[in-house]
Parts: C-alpha cells; sequence; structure tokens
C-alpha cells in the first residue's frame, strides 16, 4: 500500500461535517467504523467514546485544509506536525501476499499504529498521510472546494494544479452559477445601455423643439 493512499483518511473523516449546511454524518459509531473503509480489523476496535474523539481530530485536521487553502503554509505544516507528534506511527517494510513474476514479494511501505483506541490509529494513519502528500506535491496541493456553500476537502492531483472543487458535481453548479452571473451581468448592461440611448434621444428632441 502507497503511502499517498493513507491521505484519503484525513480528506473521509474531514468531509463527514458539511459546516456550512449544518450537517454531520459521525454520529455514531458505525459512521466511524465506516471511516476505516477496508481495514476493517482497525474499525473494529471503534467504540461509542471514538464518536467524540474523531469529531476532535476531524476538527484539528480541517484546520490543516483551511490554512493550506488561506495559503498560510507555516501554520499548516505547524498544525500537522502537532498531530504527528501526538499520534505516532512505526514505518514498516511490508510484501503481504503479493509477488512479482519471480515469485518474490512486492515490497512496499506500509504505516504501522500502535494505538490505545481506534481515534488514535485512525489519526496517525490520516495525519502521516497527508503529511507526505504535503511534502511530496506542495502545501497548494490541499484544498477546500470553491463551489459554495460547500467546504469540502479535497487533494489536488492535477497536473497543473488548477483544481478548485471537491467533486465534478460542485464543479459543475459552480461553473453554471458563473454562466448565470455572466447572463445577468450582460442583460443589466444591455438594458442599462438601452435607457441611456433612450435618455439621449428625449434629451435630442427636446432641444430641437
Amino acid at each position: 500500500m502507497e503511502l499517498a493512499y493513507y491521505s484519503d483518511y484525513a480528506v473521509r473523516l474531514v468531509n463527514s461535517e458539511d459546516p456550512a449546511r449544518g450537517k454531520d454524518t459521525l454520529t455514531s459509531v458505525e459512521a466511524v467504523r465506516e471511516l476505516f473503509g477496508a481495514n476493517q480489523s482497525a474499525a473494529r476496535r471503534a467504540t461509542e467514546a471514538d464518536v467524540t474523539r474523531f469529531r476532535s481530530v476531524r476538527a484539528r485536521l480541517r484546520a490543516v485544509f483551511e490554512a493550506a487553502d488561506g495559503g498560510d503554509e507555516t501554520l499548516a505544516v505547524d498544525l500537522l506536525n502537532s498531530l504527528l507528534l501526538e499520534f505516532p506511527v512505526s514505518p514498516q517494510i511490508s510484501g503481504h501476499d503479493f509477488r512479482d513474476d519471480d515469485g518474490r514479494p512486492l515490497w512496499h511501505m506500509h504505516l504501522a499504529d500502535h494505538p490505545s483506541n481506534a481515534t488514535s490509529g485512525y489519526a496517525a494513519i490520516a495525519a502521516m498521510g497527508l503529511a507526505f502528500h504535503l511534502t511530496e506535491y506542495g502545501v497548494d496541493r490541499l484544498g477546500l472546494c470553491q463551489a459554495a456553500p460547500c467546504r469540502n476537502a479535497y487533494l489536488d492531483t492535477s497536473t497543473n494544479r488548477s483544481r478548485r472543487y471537491c467533486s465534478d458535481r460542485c464543479a459543475t453548479r459552480a461553473n453554471v452559477a458563473a454562466y448565470r452571473a455572466r447572463k445577468r451581468l450582460e442583460a443589466d448592461r444591455s438594458e442599462s445601455t438601452g435607457r441611456a440611448a433612450e435618455s439621449t434621444q428625449s434629451a435630442r428632441a427636446s432641444g430641437e423643439r
């Protein structure tokens, strides 16, 4: 499993809440376990107490994305470093059951957590994954959706660093809104030009009398 994969843990947790709409899906132990995805052995450690702890970690991860999105690179790094210190992991070389053509394991780096609870394990993996993504691709690759009111987190993997939205749905919605705004502006300008022309004609007519 590549280290970049772990950054998705951070995105999934942050996006379990939609502050602008007052929505929060992180309301039960089942919701906590769903965040682990395929890592069901770790998910089974979750208890009701982890709901509150997960929300606390979520707020801290969102703060990292907000700092990055706001251009405060140093703050984003400082916030992430505090998470890394609190929730450490142990890098290990792993081969699992995969083999190459020669029958040898396909070795790769794996993050082994040693948690006292499910939150500690998840936070350790999420923070390390996000740190890897930040150092490998840059702080500006951590973003928050620009399609108001959505503020979902995303990781920009585009070749030209052009991503601004968390999903195709939000991108389409933002483009439609921008198109309608341009049309309204054009209509307002046309109406304003028409009124100006009418005023000019009226003034000329009055002067000719």
